[in-house]
Order: structure tokens, then sequence, then C-alpha cells
């Protein structure tokens, strides 16, 4: 009873953050003249095209399939340019294009190799919430490390896009 209503509020609290702003985009839109909401860069507003949840499993294939590369500048691009990065090896949060990938250089030479052994998704119109638990086999030197994560996916200019990733170190 607690975890479903732990789960509803999450759900709620998700819509209140990230679908709320965007749909009040359009009603600023009416209220700025053009060169106004211009200088704001307001996005057209995009029609639903929702991921499934085999899809957003795909996400975290292809992003896995990234780290395997040992290309971080290949990983770094599945990112949003305004995406928020919050490493489980890192202290830095990471808010740049470059961030990202000078996060990824580092954790590159690891030869990280990542599962997911637990997870949940949440799904909605342009967005996709993927968080659970994975396990990275890292190597030079040899470590396994668990991690909580949260991955927030989102379409924007017609691309889906990693939006914000969140990953910590399971407490021991």
């Amino acid at each position: 009873m607690l975890i479903s209503l732990a789960r509803q509020l999450r759900s709620v609290l998700l819509v209140l953050v990230l679908v709320l702003p965007v749909l009040a985009l359009p009603v600023l839109a009416l209220t700025l003249d053009a060169p106004a909401a211009q200088a704001l860069q307001l996005a057209p507003i995009q029609a639903c095209r929702p991921l499934n949840a085999r899809q957003v499993e795909g996400w975290f294939e292809r992003w896995n399939e990234a780290l395997a590369s040992g290309d971080p500048a290949k990983v770094a691009q599945l990112y949003d340019r305004h995406a928020l990065l919050l490493p489980t090896l890192s202290a830095q949060l990471r808010d740049t294009p470059e961030a990202i990938t000078d996060y990824f250089a580092t954790f590159l030479s690891r030869h990280p190799s990542g599962t997911v052994t637990q997870r949940q998704i949440e799904l909605g119109c342009n967005l996709a919430v993927d968080e659970g638990t994975y396990r990275f086999a890292l190597h030079d030197p040899e470590a396994q490390v668990d991690a909580r994560y949260t991955f927030v996916y989102g379409r924007r200019e017609g691309e889906w896009r990693i939006l914000h990733h969140h990953s910590s170190l399971v407490p021991s």
C-alpha cells in the first residue's frame, strides 16, 4: 500500500516537474510578441510520440553499446545538449556536452559493461523514465560496481535523447 502510494506520488511529481512546464509554453507564447517569444527560444509544440517499454529498454542497450565502443563522444551524443548527468564515480555534476564527454573519457578507461538488475519504467507523451539498479563490470583494475540509476528520456526537436541521468552507488 505504501509502495503504491509512493509510486503514485512520484508519477504526480514527474508530471508537475516535467510535463506541466511544457504544457504552459503555448499559453506563454500567446502572451508574448514574436521577438520576445523568439528570445526565450520557445520550441514548437511537438505531437505526442510515446515510447513503449521495449523501446525504453532499447535506449539502455544503445547507451551500453556506446560505452562498449570506448568512444566518449559517442556516449555523449546520446545526451541532449541541455542534459544533466549526475555520475556514479564523480562528485561533479555534468551539465554541458563537454563535461559529459569528459566524464565518459575517464569512465571508459575502465572498460565498463553494464547490466540492469532491476527496473521500473514510466511512460508519458514524449517522455519516459527508466529507473532501477544496474551492475557494472569494470577493468583495469577489476571491480564490480552496483548502482542505482534514473534515466529521463525526452523527445526534443523530433529526436529522443537522454535529458537527465542520475547514478549513485548502492549503499553498503
